[in-house]
C-alpha cells in the first residue's frame, strides 16, 4: 500500500462497522481516513502482509505508517484524528491494553448479535467513493 493517508480496515458485513464508518467521515472534515472492507482483496492483502488469518477476525484495525493497529488501539488512534472533543478519549490509552481489548472483545463478539449482519458487503455512495480504496 502506498497510500498515505490512514487506513481503516472495517468487516464490510457488519452493521455496527459500517456504521461506526459513516460516523468517522462525519467528523473527519479533514479526510484524513481512507477505508478498505477486510472482505476486499486489498484488504485480505494487507493483512496477509501482517500474518493475520481472516476467518475470525471481528477487529478494526488501522495502517498508518507501516504500522497496524487493532482493536482499542486502533480505536483511540482514530478518535485523535476527528473533529470535535472525540481526540479527548485517547486519555483511556491511560488504561492497559489488555484491559481496554477486553471490552472491546465483548463488543465484538455480540455485534452481529445486537446489531446485525449484512448479506453483501458496503458499496459506497457516490458522494464518498474517493473515501475508499
Amino acid at each position: 500500500m502506498t497510500n498515505e493517508n490512514p487506513i481503516i480496515l472495517f468487516d464490510g458485513f457488519c452493521n455496527l462497522c459500517n456504521g461506526t464508518v459513516n460516523f468517522i467521515i462525519g467528523r473527519d472534515s479533514s479526510k484524513h481516513f481512507k477505508f478498505l472492507m477486510i472482505q476486499s482483496e486489498k484488504g485480505r492483502e494487507l493483512l496477509d502482509r501482517f500474518n493475520l488469518n481472516q476467518q475470525g477476525l471481528y477487529s478494526v484495525f488501522l495502517y498508518e505508517k507501516g504500522v497496524l493497529k487493532e482493536k482499542s488501539d486502533a480505536v483511540l488512534s482514530i478518535s485523535k484524528c476527528l473533529d470535535g472533543l472525540w481526540p479527548a478519549l485517547y486519555i483511556f490509552k491511560i488504561i492497559p491494553g489488555f484491559f481496554r481489548d477486553m471490552l472491546y472483545n465483548w463488543i465484538a463478539k455480540n455485534r452481529y448479535k445486537w446489531f446485525g449482519k449484512k448479506e453483501e458487503c458496503r458499496i459506497p455512495t457516490p458522494d464518498i467513493l474517493d473515501r475508499f480504496l
